[in-house]
């Protein structure tokens, strides 16, 4: 049991293996959503993802939440503007952009993450982006339109925005600003935080699901769409804002940003695995450019003060309260 606890302490304090199973969760989130929008509506498809997910942590969290209480009734505010960012907003708005739009489109908007991450940083906070992140963020961009071309630069020029881009990319800009404002957190072990977070979704999203489900929101309880819930539940979910909140804790929210970058290339490599497709020379080409700008964007470059770790000569009296609370407590 020892050696399971430390193999999980050292993966847990590795952020750049962290982010990589995190991308790859939602890369199988884009992936299933898009395969069963005609099957779950969206807007239900988001409610139960989200409260499977409720009911698959709360248990483990019962005695954080009982000892964090004091400060999730302190910090309801900044609690509610995170989850209705990142688990409410989010999500439902990218289900209902693909049913109205094509993968492609999807797909190019998912590596606009990184840019609307350093932008809304900027305007929040007077974030720094360095020179070498800009770059890496253009090589990994370019290396994202390699692979959604096909290696065919034309192709881009033919799409419109339509209603489902528009969706698609609010959707972004929601997630980008929930990103950012996680240095806001407040000083919840990260049960505590997710629980309450996902729960607070669930709060928002239930008068949409009703209002939904007055119109005909309704789905059939099969056994392949209950596998898919479960799937965005507990991967998509618990185990990817696990390792993503964690991942942004530790390198900060503009060097995570680019790991957006991986989301469509990992899907490709999905659709290859699952779908039979043929992988062709400008995946390889794609698959290179990605990683050369996510490896140069993430580089231990100087950080403003308030990215600093305590022990880099951030704020000290931080510390205390990670060893307190735990690997959940944000050092941003």
């Amino acid at each position: 049991m020892n050696i399971v606890a430390k193999l999980g302490r050292r993966i847990y304090d590795r952020p750049f293996l962290l982010l990589f199973f995190a991308t790859l969760s939602w890369a199988g989130n884009w992936v299933l959503g898009r395969a069963i929008r005609n099957d779950i509506p969206p807007i239900a498809f988001a409610y139960w993802r989200w409260t499977v997910a409720f009911l698959l942590v709360l248990g483990f969290a019962l005695p954080h939440l009982r000892r964090d209480w004091p400060a999730i009734r302190a910090n309801w505010a900044v609690l509610t503007v995170l989850s209705v960012l990142g688990i409410a907003t989010f999500n439902t708005m990218a289900y209902i952009g693909l049913r109205h739009t094509d993968a492609i489109n999807g797909m190019i908007y998912q590596s606009s993450a990184p840019l609307m991450i350093a932008l809304i940083g900027f305007l929040a906070f007077r974030d720094r982006l360095t020179a070498i992140q800009a770059l890496g963020i253009l090589i990994s961009l370019a290396g994202v339109l390699t692979v959604i071309a096909r290696g065919e630069p034309q192709r881009l020029l033919g799409l419109e925005l339509s209603l489902g881009d528009a969706w698609i990319l609010g959707g972004f800009a929601c997630y980008s600003a929930y990103s950012v404002l996680l240095r806001k957190r407040p000083p919840l072990h990260w049960l505590s935080f997710l629980t309450v977070t996902f729960a607070l979704g669930i709060v928002a999203l239930t008068p949409v699901y009703l209002w939904d489900v007055a119109r005909g929101g309704t789905f059939e309880l099969t056994v392949s769409n209950a596998a898919a819930i479960g799937y965005v539940a507990l991967f998509a979910s618990v185990m990817a804002y696990i390792c993503f909140n964690r991942g942004v804790e530790l390198i900060g929210a503009n060097r995570a940003g680019p790991f957006f970058h991986l989301v469509p290339l990992q899907g490709t490599v999905l659709a290859i695995l699952l779908l039979g497709e043929e992988l062709r020379l400008f995946h390889v080409i794609g698959f290179v450019l990605i990683i050369a700008g996510v490896a140069l964007a993430t580089r231990a470059v100087a950080r403003s003060p308030s990215e600093r770790h305590p022990r880099e000569g951030g704020d000290p009296g931080r510390q205390d309260h990670a060893s307190r609370y735990g690997p959940g407590f944000p050092r941003e």
